[in-house]
């Protein structure tokens, strides 16, 4: 086994610092660098759970997500624990969702003649016990005593097994999730919050049988090469979400794309790529008619905007990136003094197999925008980037 590890952006004096893991070798070799990380960042533990509910999620990742499976009882073996009396997954502090605009461009709509994916990951830039408070109405009277803000220690995690495709992906705060993520095959898949508008605390129920929201993304990226194959993945698979409802864009590299969403009472959507472009932001797509109100963060109007964007010919990478500047939150006077901001923007080419993100550094003391970091470039054959 191989690991190597760096801080790519950000640090000291920054809002973000940004950690590079690149990996390869078992999957239980994984599982337990992973559960280790995320002990040593995010103060992971792994947390008991009801015998009769711990075998039958250990059975249902065996049988339909076997990698992860794996890195379970890998995490299990490394701290010398029954892995059937305990949670070894969830490896972070809070589970979360997030705002965001996402694009999908299929080959022959741009001009590299390769599928371009495109996404803002729009996120609050408060520590989670603020950010629940908030959303709730009520005053939290500050951050629990050493609180990092919930967004703030981001990674890059490009995965090369010994057995299965080498993936990389970018995670807020769940080292066995991502939210968003491309593999050797040249999928990619993106989350974003599917109702912004109803957005509350999660519920604390704990692991469920099943994916995670913020495992789904992993999931398709371990076990599918195309966006067929994840549609089919999808719909066998057992879902939660704990009261956060996220919805995802899935895209391939021949152009291939669909949005996957799940509205009331668990009934699945699909909502395939229909000409040259693919758009999600913060509302369900099978809720037609709803309009934008002071709690959907401008989500109908991003849509827009991407829509009518897209519909221009001549789209490249450079003109992506500026589509995705409009729509994103740069500084409090976009926000109404929300605490919001682009975290992150990322640009997928899917034929290339690479990611290119910049990360939000903080806000300028002058004036009040932005800091960025330069862009990087990240994928499954770039594991130095």
């Amino acid at each position: 086994m191989t690991i190597t590890r760096q801080i790519v952006a950000g640090g000291e004096g920054d809002f973000t610092t940004v950690r590079k893991i690149t990996v390869s070798g078992s999957e239980r070799e994984v599982g337990a660098e992973l559960a280790a990380e995320a002990a040593a960042t995010y103060g992971w533990a792994p947390v008991p759970g009801d015998p009769v509910r711990v075998r039958a999620r250990l059975a249902w990742f065996e049988r339909y997500w076997p990698r992860h499976h794996e890195r379970m009882l890998g995490a299990a073996e490394s701290l010398g624990l029954d892995a059937e009396r305990f949670h070894f997954d969830a490896l972070s502090g809070v589970p979360t969702g997030s705002g965001c605009s996402a694009t999908f461009l299929r080959p022959s709509a741009t001009e590299e003649g390769r599928g371009l994916f495109g996404r803002n990951y729009d996120f609050f830039t408060t520590s989670a016990t603020e950010l629940f408070a908030f959303i709730s109405g009520e005053d939290s009277g500050g951050p629990a005593p050493g609180e990092l803000p919930m967004a703030s220690r981001p990674y890059v995690l490009s995965h090369v097994p010994d057995d299965g495709p080498a993936s990389t992906v970018l995670t807020m705060n769940e080292l066995d999730g991502c939210t968003e993520g491309i593999n050797e095959h040249g999928l990619a898949v993106a989350l974003l919050i599917a109702n912004a508008e109803t957005l509350g605390a999660p519920v604390q129920a704990g692991p469920q049988v099943g994916l995670s929201p913020i495992q789904l993304p992993r999931f398709v990226l371990d076990t599918c090469a195309t966006a067929e194959e994840a549609r089919r993945a999808l719909l066998a698979a057992k879902h939660y979400d704990l009261g956060v409802p996220l919805h995802y864009l899935v895209a391939d590299a021949s152009g291939d794309a669909f949005v996957w969403e799940r509205g009331a009472g668990g009934a699945e959507h699909i909502f395939d790529i229909d000409g040259d472009a693919l758009c999600l932001t913060n509302h369900y797509l099978h809720e037609r008619g709803a309009r934008d109100t002071d709690n959907t963060m401008l989500s109908h109007r991003r849509y827009r905007t991407l829509r009518e964007r897209t519909a221009e010919s001549g789209f490249s990478g450079k003109r992506l990136r500026e589509m995705l500047d409009e729509v994103g939150f740069g500084s409090g006077a976009e926000t109404g003094g929300v605490p919001l901001r682009t975290l992150w923007s990322t640009v997928f080419d899917l034929g290339e197999r690479t990611m290119s993100t910049w990360f939000y550094l903080g806000d300028s003391a002058t004036t009040g925008e932005a800091r960025r970091s330069a862009e990087l470039t990240f994928g499954p054959g770039l594991l130095a980037g």
